[in-house]
């Protein structure tokens, strides 16, 4: 004889499929918080590099153009190489820190890098972790401006030749005095790139 299934066996387990549909909303809550967080992470990251990246690439673009100037006088080089000369432009991190929408603050780390540390506007949000909705991700970027040509001593300026201009690759330009046809461009002179990251062209 088969004997009725007791009714209190369904009333039992009831309790305990509501628990663990609970739990697996918890534990889904808790990935939705995580990945918020790593979004705006994410954010901050993408500000801090976009904003040291700009202003390293306004300064490359100054040192280019100053050693353009000074084309005609080999004397001046190397200290514009070195980054002798140049302005800061950390006005164009915070530019594009706000543009990435978050707070960037800038300093220069010498004439050829620079610092930057970036805060999302948005906060991560409300989540099951309190606090949450007041928590803004940062980020921190250095960008390294690097000369990637190399000269001979040269004998004074003026003159009817000017030194050759090895560039990174083995590229050599041969420049004459007054003719600023075929020059190299700011990119072949200088590179910048990321600090502790591959290098990148920009």
């Amino acid at each position: 004889m088969i004997r009725p299934r007791p009714r209190g066996d369904a009333g039992q387990a009831f309790p305990i499929y509501i628990t663990v549909v609970a739990g697996l909303l918890f534990l889904a809550l808790a990935y939705l918080a995580v990945g918020q967080a790593a979004v705006r992470r994410s954010d901050a990251q993408t500000a801090a590099d976009a904003a040291a990246l700009a202003a390293a690439q306004k300064t490359r673009d100054q040192l280019a153009g100053l050693w353009l100037e000074n084309l005609d006088d080999p004397t001046k080089w190397q200290a514009i190489f070195d980054g002798q000369g140049g302005d800061s432009f950390c006005w164009r991190a915070v530019q594009l820190g706000a543009q990435n929408d978050a707070e960037a603050h800038c300093a220069p780390d010498g004439p050829l890098s620079y610092t930057v540390d970036a805060r999302t506007n948005r906060s991560v949000g409300d989540s099951i972790v309190p606090g949450t909705e007041n928590v803004h991700a940062t980020a921190h970027a250095i960008a390294v401006i690097e000369a990637l040509c190399t000269f001979p001593p040269p004998g004074g300026g003026g003159g009817d030749s000017l030194p050759a201009l090895t560039c990174q690759g083995g590229k050599v330009w041969h420049l004459k005095p007054h003719d600023t046809t075929g020059l190299p461009k700011p990119e072949d002179l200088f590179d910048v790139h990321l600090a502790d990251s591959p290098a990148n062209d920009h």
